[in-house]
């Protein structure tokens, strides 16, 4: 298979093609297909718990935090236990997750703030959600989406380079994950925001690898100008397909 002609990848502030639409959003309806149960990895039952998780994920997998998150939510089951904490031992609960000082400051602070100024409760609009230490637009669009039901773009590393290399976005515009959220945003219906996501990083994960992607058994070959990267063989390609996702 030679990579396909793509249309030129939307710009910043334009609106997209009409092409390219119709290109990204056939590669959406293939995903959704191939990974019908595709939802967010980290284990929650309510606002609070995935933040906190959304949080701890960063520089980690998904199933360290929800190793970590078993204990965590024992000890400190809502914001206000959390705000309670001995550093000490918050520490020393998430220590396995990486960077644990710097993710105690920001549990301590987020929750310290949602009960001083959210009546302990997570709040369920960005602008409030930003606020929050150690909260930011991809964080604050994770529990939205999946805690709240309120659409959001979750840009991590996989969507990232899954954009660049379906050609919707450039890559140095991908380097600005703000940029790339609204660029990504306008090439779909709102609604269709958060299953995207989740489309877009399943595939990432269990795929399309950073180092050696599974060109030869991807679904979405025929409308990747990426096409090549990685093995084109088949049987070659499907040994790199991974069940569980690479986090």
């Amino acid at each position: 298979m030679s990579r396909p002609v793509a249309p030129p990848p939307v710009q910043p502030g334009e609106r997209p093609t009409t092409s390219l639409v119709r290109r990204a959003r056939q590669v959406n309806r293939v995903l959704a297909d191939t990974y019908p149960d595709a939802h967010a990895e980290l284990d929650f039952t309510d606002p609070y718990e995935l933040l906190v998780a959304t949080v701890l994920s960063a520089q980690t997998t998904d199933r360290r935090v929800n190793q970590v998150t078993k204990v965590l939510f024992a000890r400190y089951p809502d914001a206000t236990a959390l705000a309670a904490a001995d550093r000490t031992e918050l520490e020393e609960i998430i220590r396995s997750t990486g960077f644990f000082r710097a993710k105690a400051e920001s549990l301590l602070g987020l929750s310290a703030a949602l009960v001083e100024r959210f009546d302990g409760q997570v709040p369920g609009r960005l602008k409030d959600l930003v606020t929050l230490p150690g909260v930011g637009r991809k964080t604050a669009n994770v529990v939205l989406g999946n805690a709240f039901g309120v659409p959001g773009i979750t840009v991590d590393t996989h969507f990232q380079r899954l954009v660049v290399r379906l050609g919707w976005v450039e890559a140095t515009t991908a380097k600005d994950p703000v940029k790339t959220e609204h660029a990504v945003g306008s090439l779909f219906e709102r609604r269709d925001w958060t299953d995207l996501s989740h489309h877009l990083i399943w595939h990432g994960r269990r795929r399309c690898h950073a180092r050696k992607p599974a060109c030869g058994a991807c679904p979405v070959a025929r409308w990747c100008p990426s096409f090549g990267l990685g093995p084109t063989d088949p049987v070659e390609a499907e040994k790199l397909v991974t069940t569980q996702g690479r986090a």
